[in-house]
């Protein structure tokens, strides 16, 4: 069932998001090796050691991204999430002619508090999934599509085996 926006979308772009849509999984090789910095980010949000936080965040995205095949994005992390009308911007994914970035927030807008861990890696990885969206699947566009948020669940419970659903 595609999401209401579906329909003010071109015919081309109804034809993406579809394409996007049927891909609920990343299989990430490798993912176990990636457990111990996982494990650093966690570490380092707790200790609320910035500089740690972008080390990780970096590696995350960087062997990710080599490990499917993907140029690394610039990973910046930043202070204080920005607020306005819409609520507070988690992570943006911007991608230009000379490079793709993400920019991640550690802390809330409201209380300037470090982020959770689960959902710092969450937002980390949602957008890594844009970028993986353009490199990998191939798609002009990434959209926000219900396959897009089941590949970034895909990552995250590869990363965090702890956080797969039980059967």
């Amino acid at each position: 069932m595609p999401f209401a926006y579906y329909d003010r979308l071109s015919r081309h772009d109804q034809a993406v998001y579809r394409r996007s849509d049927r891909v609920p999984a990343i299989p990430l090789p490798g993912a176990r090796s990636l457990m111990p910095v996982v494990e650093a980010l966690g570490a380092a949000l707790a200790r609320d050691d910035e500089r740690a936080v972008a080390v990780a965040s970096a590696e995350i995205v960087g062997r990710i991204s080599l490990a499917l095949g993907a140029t690394a994005p610039v990973v910046q992390v930043l202070a204080v999430r920005p607020r306005a009308n819409f609520g507070e911007l988690h992570g943006l994914y911007t991608k230009d002619p000379d490079a793709a970035v993400i920019r991640v927030w550690m802390r809330t807008a409201r209380h300037a508090r470090v982020v959770a861990f689960r959902t710092f890696l969450r937002t980390l990885l949602h957008e890594l999934c844009h970028h993986l969206d353009l490199e990998v699947l191939g798609l002009s566009q990434s959209f926000h599509t219900e396959g897009f948020f089941k590949r970034e669940s895909s990552l995250f419970r590869q990363l965090v085996p702890a956080a797969a659903p039980r059967t």
